[in-house]
């Protein structure tokens, strides 16, 4: 019954997917193929990095909405470092991580030490973040280093570096949330805080590198965007947050924390990268405005089918 409560929603997400998946296959020619699959991953694995470390966050009962703005710093900031100051490609996307990963530790102590809520300090980092990318360069800079070219085009097979980079990002996540303590005293955290602190958990520890994580998956995401775009920008990073939240939620993880899956999340990564691709690709409607109703009415019905489910699986422990 634990595992059925604890994995219900992400369940719940896969079998969405596949349904989804199957009905676009019958209904689009080629859609059933390595090709648009690896699409998915590739057009949307810099959403997928973040949404990484939205899912700790949010996993741990916290919200963190500074992820775009941290990666929009972050593809700037390498780019600036790489054309105007002539670093090698590794020591820039190395001191953008750094920096990215020290601001979300600094949020992450606020939050802990004044009890300010997560939405209130990530909200005025999201503000500080994006002020700092246009103090360093107001516009977007192109990035022609060969070094960094040479990167962006590397390929395992036929997968590009931006898919797998993701798959590496979803896989050391899982990994570091089942069969870790850290994980797991972020599972406990989401539980709740004060039962945490009376098992004698770190709190405080987890709380801060919750947010250290995030940032750190943020500031990632900036390098790879940097190689999926050759350049680094102000304006891709506006909305990602909640972009990064839908994604985490409609993966299955609940927004009250302490049930979820870096699995799942790959699975709301992917049902994005499905509705993007048949509603602008193959119905031929080039307005986002059809591509955010719909993922505006899917996350609706995920929260609710997560309610319902979750009311489902309590009844059924309480009878047994």
């Amino acid at each position: 019954m634990n595992f059925l409560r604890k994995h219900v929603t992400v369940m719940a997400g896969v079998l969405a997917y596949v349904l989804l998946y199957a009905i676009a296959a019958v209904r689009y020619d080629g859609f059933f193929s390595l090709p648009v699959f690896i699409n998915f991953l590739s057009n949307n694995a810099v959403l997928g990095i973040v949404a990484v470390g939205m899912t700790f966050v949010i996993l741990s009962g916290g919200i963190d909405l500074s992820v775009g703005a941290v990666m929009s710093f972050s593809s700037v900031l390498i780019g600036v470092l790489i054309m105007d100051h002539h670093w090698h490609v590794l020591a820039a996307i190395g001191a953008s991580v750094l920096a990215g990963t020290v601001l979300g530790a600094v949020m992450g102590a606020v939050i802990h030490s004044t009890s300010i809520k997560p939405f209130i300090v990530t909200l005025a980092g999201m503000f500080f973040v994006r002020g700092l990318a246009f103090i360093i360069h107001l516009e977007s800079i192109a990035i022609s280093d060969p070094r960094h070219t040479a990167i962006a085009i590397t390929r395992l097979g036929p997968l590009p570096m931006t898919a797998i980079l993701l798959l590496l990002f979803v896989l050391v996540g899982w990994y570091v949330a089942v069969f870790t303590p850290f994980g797991r005293n972020v599972y406990a955290l989401g539980g709740g805080e004060e039962a945490s602190l009376l098992m004698g958990l770190p709190v405080r520890r987890t709380k801060i590198a919750v947010y250290a994580l995030s940032g750190f998956c943020a500031s990632f995401a900036g390098a790879a965007l940097t190689f999926y775009l050759s350049s680094g920008s102000h304006l891709e990073g506006v909305g990602m947050e909640l972009d990064a939240i839908a994604t985490v939620v409609i993966g299955g993880t609940l927004l009250a924390g302490g049930v979820g899956s870096v699995f799942g999340t790959l699975v709301g990564v992917l049902m994005l990268g499905l509705i993007l691709t048949s509603i602008t690709t193959y119905e031929g409607m080039t307005s986002s405005g059809m591509t955010r109703v719909a993922i505006g009415g899917l996350l609706l019905m995920f929260v609710l089918l997560q309610k319902l489910l979750m009311r489902r699986v309590v009844g059924v422990g309480r009878a047994t």
